[in-house]
């Protein structure tokens, strides 16, 4: 589930936060590592789990609008299309996700209001009013229609995000990920597969020889990042002029040390590569002067070490 781009985010807050508490010990990093690792995953699992409690929205007002003293025509025979949804009854059926969701101990009961603002927001939209019109009734169009939504009412949304702030300290910028996947098990229920518990990390979802796991690689990168961080800090320190020191306790040292940790620990990674990523990571997470810091002077730093031999490379290119 989790590819390398995530995993070094979640080594980079670890790291970040290890910096500043100043007290962090190694092994109380690795297991904060596993758990933001996790929580990637569990929050898949919560989001997924909003498909039900969304349908039943759907057919609440269904119900309140028949029991009125004197309801119209079309309150009294509406388009069950979404109400009945088969995407929501798979899922209820589930019985491994179901038994997922409860043992995390999930649930969106308190959430009413936030899921009556989803639907309406929903409902105004062409695309759920073009799914209502056809007389297509299919899992597929019940899957693409969820997928809109997921892709399109939810990563904007301030109330969601504070819900997910207050579940978790560690959902802090997982949505769109997280998501991502929600949408990728759509396809697959469209396309008659079933639910299984994704793996981890997404080597372990490949086949094949030559994989390289993604667990020993975030792992190793933060100990290597850990071990290496009063050294490579001073590099940086002692690389930079006066009017940039002041960037010295900012993010864009964590990503320059961990670029350089990377860079010295794992042979089979391209010196670009390893660049790339962590200037991506400064667009993100540093200040708008960030990306052109750290990739000016990770790359000058990189060099040093390449000079100095301590960069291996195995293979032709990766330097």
């Amino acid at each position: 589930m989790l590819n390398r781009r995530i995993l070094r985010i979640k080594a980079f807050k670890v790291l970040y936060s290890s910096v500043l508490s100043g007290n962090t010990s190694l092994a109380q990093a690795e297991a904060q590592l596993d758990q933001a690792c996790e929580a990637t995953r569990d929050l898949y699992i919560y989001m997924l789990g909003i498909v039900s409690p969304l349908t039943k929205i759907a057919n609440d007002r269904i119900a309140a609008a028949k029991a009125k003293f004197n309801p119209t025509e079309e309150e009294r025979n509406p388009n069950m299309k979404f109400a009945e949804n088969a995407l929501a009854k798979l899922i209820d059926e589930d019985v491994d996700f179901q038994k997922v969701f409860s043992k995390k101990k999930f649930s969106w009961a308190q959430y009413d209001l936030l899921l009556k603002k989803i639907m309406n927001s929903v409902m105004t939209k062409d695309y759920y009013a073009e799914y209502m019109a056809s007389e297509e009734r299919s899992l597929k169009e019940d899957c693409k229609l969820f997928t809109r939504i997921f892709e399109e009412e939810f990563v904007d949304s301030e109330e969601l995000e504070q819900i997910l702030e207050e579940k978790s300290l560690y959902w802090n910028d997982d949505l769109a990920y997280a998501l991502t996947w929600c949408c990728k098990t759509f396809k697959g229920f469209a396309n008659g597969e079933g639910w299984s518990l994704l793996p981890l990390y997404q080597s372990e979802m490949l086949k094949g020889d030559g994989v390289e796991s993604d667990k020993y690689f975030v792992r190793k990168l933060l100990q290597a990042s850990f071990a290496g961080y009063e050294k490579y800090s001073a590099m940086v320190a002692d690389s930079v002029t006066g009017w940039e020191k002041e960037r010295l306790f900012s993010t864009d040292v964590v990503l320059i040390v961990m670029g350089l940790a990377e860079t010295v620990t794992f042979p089979t990674i391209p010196v670009k590569v390893t660049i790339n990523e962590y200037v991506e990571l400064a667009k993100f997470f540093g200040t708008p002067k960030s990306r052109s810091f750290v990739n000016g002077l990770l790359d000058r730093l990189v060099q040093n070490l390449v000079n100095e031999g301590q960069v291996v490379k195995e293979g032709k290119g990766l330097l």
